[in-house]
């Protein structure tokens, strides 16, 4: 058990000194008298000054004592998150006095409908500090749980009081009774923040109590039988996706905490995009394999995940190997959850800004050979819509939201001038309904380099995040690799010489497979997928003069399409388009030979 001196103490006040409000807004309810009512209100000036205390102790704490390990760390935190929510505990017991104030006849509340709320507010108050010096995860889900009970106990008496109020008669009262439940109900709120801030104290992980009883579940489907006490769940942050994402290991001996995902990171390469580790550095060498159970759990929308499961299926049907195995699956009402491979690894971002020279050509020469594998094994002719502007469109609410000035106002003048942004959406949108693709291929769907894994290890390139999978035209996973390279965020020269030196390559390669083809309208595809890329892509973009950048070569892309006269099979993507400093990006080049 974890103590520090003068916290516990003042912690263990406020929880007895809260308990005691509710006990006494108990016998208040039952019997409201003056001398209960001002030692209730008088009380609550004590509380919050209580609850100060703990914070500035916590924070105190934390930021001062250097020897602090982050599982100390964690406890201190989850005292902060309970010691806020037990005083507004005490605020909502004040605010029912309030509310008794307005009734005419107290004796109209029934103690057969508040004292089942009141003996369960009680049992979970009681549970706290066995909980928290304990580190018991089954009390903090007891307290987590009360709140759905409490949400059942209110719903009765809502129901049962709003059909009263059809006789007109005492409306004012069964009003105010209503308030009052609906205080209690919020004390509920309360704990379940509570109980979920004793899951954080035990995992040291913020971890919903939803997503902890899916990971449960998910979990016993995969054949883990012992307690989540002995696993080590770290959360993996910079998903996009709505989903809850974390890194699941089985504890050797003593829990492992080392990886709190707010404490400072890992190793330069621990994490992909959508949170699928690496076990293996830049330079290939393995990092240690974690100790028995080592998954990737995804939790989140029930459609999303599903998807992902069937698409995860369906490339292990046709390239084994090439993408995580799934441990276990498990879906409620609206989530469901997904406990899949751990890979070994590197993220391919990673391999390009931190790798050896030769490791980066090897990796590009094994993603290639994947890719043209693939495209080839999976092909079907079309022809084929596509609908790059209606993706466009359809994110530039978003896009608007974190930069509202990258849009632009048509201007006329004199018959000459620009088209808005919202008119060359709609020309290029036309222009795109007569270039349907010729083929389509399985494709990834989120092509970002963030999203492959290469193991130089076993020579092998495996994809993460495969939620967007499907059969389309493979200029859309073409045009998203290379603007996820384009927007890496550095800009020192030799690394950007590296990010092109990758962009080139990948680029001669799609040029060669389009030739191979006959995919005539490949080039003008691809200006539109790629203006589609670049203005999506600066909503995720917080430095606003490169958000800027990507929004002119997007409407430069699209100005070009505008602009071009002839068939389009004559197109050619302007060479300085994915140009940042060097000329030589897409100019046209002998196609790689690994697409002939």
């Amino acid at each position: 058990m974890i103590t520090f001196e003068g916290l516990s103490e003042n912690f263990r006040f406020l929880v007895l000194e809260v308990s005691g409000q509710l006990r006494a807004t108990h016998e208040f309810m039952r019997a409201p008298t003056r001398e209960l009512f001002d030692r209730i209100t008088g009380r609550d000036d004590y509380i919050d000054n209580l609850k100060t205390i703990i914070e500035n102790k916590c924070f105190s704490r934390i930021h001062t004592d250097n020897s602090l390990d982050r599982r100390e760390i964690h406890r201190i935190r989850a005292i902060h998150t309970i010691a806020v929510n037990l005083e507004r505990i005490a605020d909502f017991c004040v605010n029912i006095l309030g509310q008794m104030a307005h009734l005419s006849d107290p004796n109209r509340l029934r103690s057969d409908e508040y004292d089942p709320i009141f003996a369960e507010i009680e049992a979970s108050l009681n549970r706290i500090i066995p909980a928290l010096e304990k580190e018991d995860l089954p009390a903090a889900l007891a307290i987590c749980r009360s709140e759905y009970e409490l949400d059942k106990l209110y719903e009765a008496v809502f129901h049962r009081t709003l059909a009263e109020m059809s006789d007109g008669r005492s409306v004012h009262d069964r009003i105010t009774t209503i308030f009052i439940f609906r205080y209690l109900e919020r004390i509920g709120d309360s704990l379940l923040n509570v109980g979920e801030a004793l899951i954080f104290s035990v995992l040291g992980e913020k971890i919903k109590i939803k997503q902890f009883e899916a990971l449960q579940k998910t979990l016993s489907t995969s054949g883990f039988g012992d307690s989540l006490s002995d696993i080590d769940f770290r959360s993996i942050w910079g998903t996009r996706s709505g989903c809850r994402i974390g890194r699941v290991e089985r504890v050797r001996g003593a829990r492992n905490s080392t990886g709190d995902a707010e404490g400072g990171g890992g190793p330069a390469c621990d994490t992909g995009g959508n949170g699928n580790p690496a076990q293996t550095g830049p330079d290939g060498q393995p990092r240690p394999a974690p100790g028995g159970l080592g998954s990737i759990y995804k939790q989140g929308n029930k459609k999303k995940i599903i998807k992902e499961r069937d698409n995860i299926a369906r490339w292990s049907t046709l390239f084994p190997n090439l993408v995580p195995e799934i441990f276990g699956y498990h879906e409620d009402d609206d989530s469901a959850a997904l406990l899949v491979e751990f890979l070994q690894g590197c993220t391919l971002d990673e391999i390009v800004l931190t790798g050896d020279g030769e490791i980066l050509q090897n990796a590009m020469f094994v993603l290639l050979q994947t890719l043209h594998e693939i495209w080839e094994k999976t092909a079907a002719p079309g022809p084929v819509p596509t609908d790059y502007m209606r993706q466009m469109r359809s994110r530039m609410e978003a896009v608007l939201q974190v930069h509202p000035g990258l849009r632009r106002d048509g201007v006329d003048l004199c018959g000459a001038g620009a088209l808005s942004t919202e008119q060359l959406m709609d020309r290029c949108e036309a222009i795109e309904k007569t270039l349907p693709a010729p083929f389509t291929v399985f494709i990834h769907g989120d092509f970002n380099v963030n999203n492959l894994v290469y193991d130089h290890t076993r020579q092998a390139v495996r994809f993460i995040d495969l939620y967007r999978s499907r059969d389309c035209d493979n200029v859309q996973d073409i045009s998203v690799f290379l603007v996820s390279n384009y927007r890496l965020p550095v800009f020192e020269p030799a690394l950007r010489q590296r990010i092109r030196w990758v962009m080139r390559e990948f680029l001669l390669f799609a040029r060669g497979v389009a030739a191979a083809r006959g995919d005539a309208t490949f080039e003008a595809r691809l200006a539109l997928a790629l203006a589609r890329s670049l203005y999506t892509s600066t909503r995720f973009e917080l430095n606003h003069h490169f958000a800027k950048d990507m929004y002119l070569r997007s409407h430069y892309l699209m100005e070009r399409m505008v602009a071009h006269e002839g068939p389009w099979e004559t197109f050619r993507l302007p060479a300085e388009v994915l140009d940042c400093g060097c000329n030589a990006i897409i100019r046209e080049e002998t196609p790689c030979a690994l697409a002939s």
